[in-house]
């Protein structure tokens, strides 16, 4: 299994037909991965945990609205996958072995937008297992990518890595009347995909030293952290590809990217 990094952007990407980031989900299973995972293990932005935790659902996620303010549509949009307890398990096992600590779970939690919306226009149906697993923003990138590391065995158990967030994160200089993309967004996006493609993996778990306007692009690692996870359990060795690039509000970034083991 190759593992992925999508960029979410606004929760809008569930019902608003003009971004071109919610065509490219729902080509996926015809354009971009055909093969069908025994259950997806998502890493999304929206949830922070001070130590690793994955929700242990036994019946199905249920749906949750962390956001406020949208159109009321969205608040009656249900993606009720079915829980992946075994997944999580093994999640569990994977981390602690690898000096983790101990994996909380969570087992009233369900899927957050971060994770149901990318899903719910990828996998339609709802039918493949899901299991979710947080981010610690008290620690960095390295670890982060260190935990997909030890993630990684479970590409070969049929499993599909998705890290969700967006390649850009900064809601509160968006701009919702410019059509041209702000330059300091512009400049960390192309940092960001040449930095993958060309392999310097070091470069993207430093990537606050490294890149240009770092902190600006990422004033909080919420949302850039899953891209680390997807990176880290793809191998040293993994080719990264672009399989998505568009824009909206002048500075939020839809770059998604495939992680395939050389």
């Amino acid at each position: 299994m190759d593992t992925f990094f999508l960029s979410h952007g606004s929760p809008t990407l569930s019902i608003d037909e003009s971004l071109p980031a919610r065509w490219f989900l729902k080509s996926w299973r015809s354009k971009v991965f055909q093969a069908v995972p025994s259950a997806i293990l998502i890493i999304s932005g929206h949830w922070e945990t001070d130590s690793p935790t994955v929700n242990v659902i036994n019946g199905h996620n249920d749906t949750i609205y962390d956001f406020y303010g949208f159109p009321k549509p969205m608040y009656k949009l249900k993606y009720p996958a079915p829980g992946a307890p075994n997944l999580a398990k093994r999640v569990r096992e994977l981390l602690q072995n690898a000096g983790f600590g101990q994996v909380k779970e969570d087992r009233t939690r369900g899927l957050d937008h971060g994770a149901w919306v990318p899903l719910m226009l990828m996998y339609p149906e709802a039918d493949i297992p899901v299991c979710q697993l947080s981010v610690q923003t008290n620690k960095d990138a390295t670890y982060h990518y260190n935990m997909g590391k030890a993630l990684a065995p479970l590409r070969d158990e049929g499993v599909l890595i998705i890290g969700s967030g967006s390649a850009t994160h900064n809601l509160r200089i968006l701009n919702r009347e410019s059509q041209n993309v702000e330059k300091w967004a512009l400049d960390f996006d192309t940092w960001l995909t040449e930095s993958l493609i060309n392999g310097r993996h070091d470069d993207v778990n430093n990537y606050e030293e490294k890149a240009p306007n770092a902190r600006k692009a990422h004033p909080w690692p919420d949302h850039f952290y899953p891209l680390h996870v997807a990176l880290g359990a793809a191998g040293e060795q993994a080719k990264a590809e672009l399989i998505h690039s568009s824009w909206s509000y002048a500075a939020l970034s839809y770059s998604s990217y495939r992680f395939t083991t050389a």
